[in-house]
């Protein structure tokens, strides 16, 4: 698997996919799974069941996807 030379915290931008030209923060690196998670890009749907105990309400929760780190570029 090929090292991933990005780090928590860069500024980066999307440079293929749907998501193409889009820049934003990285959240999250996945080093195991070699992805990388992108503030505000591949943003995907995720259905919380609600749970009484923990006082959380159920709902359709946005959060950002994987991003594989080839279709990414650091912005200076």
């Amino acid at each position: 698997m090929e090292r991933i030379r990005l780090k928590k915290g860069d500024v980066v931008e999307v440079i293929t996919g749907e998501d193409q030209g889009k820049t934003g923060k990285i959240l999250r690196v996945d080093r195991k799974h070699g992805r990388v998670f992108v503030q505000g890009v591949n943003m995907q749907k995720k259905h919380r069941k609600a749970n009484p105990q923990g006082n959380q309400p159920g709902g359709i929760i946005d959060r950002e996807g994987p991003l594989h780190p080839s279709n990414i570029r650091l912005v200076k």
